[in-house]
């Protein structure tokens, strides 16, 4: 089965099909099934927008709404999880996945799927430590701080990911897990974001909570993006038992939809022929979904998740096979996840543009008829009814913004506090002037107490050399004056059309590449944006210390 990975979307949907369908008409044959790693940018209309947490002034449509109004559809299945610049009142609205417009799914704020046997599993946003331990109690209209907490990884997500026993093919994250720079190229990739180095050398870059993660689920492959680098990493986990196999997990990240960049791969993936060519539920992952119910939080409180220590009654909330049997029949034996995709909210017009359109905080059918057939509770339910209840609206919003600028008190389970995981990129982001000197500064605490992965003695250094290089580009790939301008390392001439195929070993794979000789400078006392017509973002500067 052919799999393309995309890395930061960045609402550029028209583009990345067109490259796909380049890649197809050069490639060995059709893609099946496309991968977003985050940064989709799933915008209906202007609302839409202003819950994007960026700037005003950098908020742009993009093309996703051709595909939500059924003006377009997508080309090819499309699965994506969420990052830090998302339409987050539009995500909010299917915690437990859904579709987003026809053929385009999103997994949720975690989520396990399958596609012709093949077992994808996912978590959206970013890790920030302040956040971690609250639940999910941000709804629209956002203030400036939840805007940017409703992205943030919770405790409880990969509390029920923790749960999974059964092996996972295929594991999604927006940022990248911690310590993973170890199993790759680390000379080059310092060579080629040399600000990363302090964080590298410290082993803040990266989230801990992905890292446990990946030690847990041990994935045969993971993709990430956030960073806007290509990095390829390979990692050789402990065998759980002595005369087991070792697992191993192919690690790839993905740089962002522009000129010039590593966005997309292209991999073959062992599937099960016999299996059904149509998204399907995953028993295990919904079993664990029913059994974490009365877990849901919807308060801004730090809580903790159970565990063995004597202090509660249950702390195993993984699928046995009588409760995926009970499941099983609760869906009348039938996994296929139903093409129910409806219209919530109105589309853009861009003859009729809307600036003042209300934000609602939204119940979404398809979350409806999810949560009734699995009988689980709709978050977006709870948070309305205790909102009416309880006056939520302005205790919580008053709690976030003490609670998240605060750097004293017990923040997390790590015991260091890591909030700048998501680490200070100048490639990616530009804060406003006011904010610009915040933006340089880099995380220098080290977290010696946070689970750590380090290489083995005989691990390979560059794993990158499994992914082979077919640079190609699509005609209306043009760069743009304000991809370049500004860029100490702007670049003029013909784009190369020619596609060079390698075999590998290991892997049959396709990177799709915009071709650029570019490289960071080793030192910028100033950071300025190379893409700052797409956006600018906030959330990097306001979780630091």
């Amino acid at each position: 089965m052919r799999v393309a990975v995309a890395g930061c979307c960045h609402g550029e949907l028209d583009k990345i099909y067109e490259t796909l369908a380049l890649a197809e008409r050069r490639g060995p044959g059709p893609v099946d099934l496309l991968l977003c790693c985050g940064d989709f940018q799933a915008v209906r209309n202007e609302a839409d927008l202003r819950c994007m947490a960026v700037p005003p002034k950098y908020r742009h449509m993009q093309t996703f709404y051709r595909y939500y109004s059924g003006e377009k559809k997508a080309p090819v299945l499309t699965v994506f999880i969420g990052g830090n610049h998302e339409a987050s009142n539009h995500l909010q609205e299917l915690p437990y996945g859904g579709w987003v417009a026809p053929n385009i799914y999103y997994l949720g704020l975690a989520g396990v799927v399958k596609y012709r046997g093949v077992r994808i599993g996912g978590i959206s946003g970013i890790f920030k430590s302040h956040d971690y331990r609250k639940g999910h109690f941000e709804y629209p209209p956002y203030n400036p701080s939840t805007i940017r907490s409703i992205y943030h990884v919770r405790n409880i997500e990969v509390y029920k990911l923790k749960q999974l026993k059964q092996p996972i093919d295929i594991f999604l994250s927006h940022d990248w897990p911690r310590s993973i720079y170890h199993y790759g190229n680390k000379k080059q990739l310092l060579k080629t974001k040399s600000f990363f180095r302090q964080e590298v050398e410290n082993n803040t870059l990266g989230s801990p909570a992905a890292s446990e993660l990946l030690e847990h689920l041990k994935p045969t492959y993971w993709f990430s993006a956030h960073l806007h680098v290509k990095f390829a990493a390979l990692m050789q986990h402990q065998a759980a038992e002595k005369g087991q196999t070792a697992k191993a997990t192919k690690f790839l990240a993905l740089d962002k939809c522009l000129p010039h960049r590593d966005f997309l791969q292209v991999l073959e993936i062992e599937h099960d022929p016999s299996a059904p060519d149509y998204l399907e539920y995953d028993i295990e992952w919904l079993t664990i979904l029913k059994a974490t119910d009365n877990l849901i939080n919807v308060t801004g409180s730090l809580w903790n998740m159970p565990e063995n220590n004597g202090l509660h009654t249950k702390w195993d909330y993984s699928a046995t096979e009588e409760a995926m049997k009970e499941v099983l029949e609760k869906l009348n034996h039938d996994l296929r996840v139903p093409c129910n995709f409806s219209v919530t909210a109105a589309c853009y017009d861009p003859n009729k543009p809307q600036t003042q359109m209300q934000l609602v905080h939204r119940i979404n059918p398809q979350t409806t008829e999810f949560c009734a057939q699995l009988g689980i509770t709709d978050i977006n339910v709870s948070l309305q009814k205790a909102k009416g209840e309880h006056h939520l609206c302005g205790e919580y919003e008053e709690q976030d913004d003490v609670e998240s600028n605060d750097s004293g008190g017990d923040r997390s389970e790590y015991n260091t506090d890591t909030s700048a995981l998501s680490s200070i990129n100048p490639d990616e982001i530009m804060l406003d002037e006011e904010e610009e000197d915040d933006d340089n500064i880099v995380s220098a605490h080290s977290d010696s107490n946070t689970p750590s992965i380090e290489p083995s003695s005989n691990q390979g250094s560059d794993f990158s050399a499994s992914f082979s290089d077919i640079r190609i580009l699509p005609g209306s790939m043009i760069v743009s004056s304000d991809d370049t301008s500004g860029s100490p390392t702007d670049r003029e001439g013909k784009l190369d059309e020619a596609v060079e195929l390698e075999n590998e070993k290991d892997l049959t794979e396709m990177p799709l590449k915009r071709r650029s000789d570019e490289h960071e400078p080793e030192q910028r006392k100033k950071i300025k944006r190379r893409n700052q017509a797409i956006y600018a973002a906030i959330d990097d500067d306001d979780d630091d210390d």
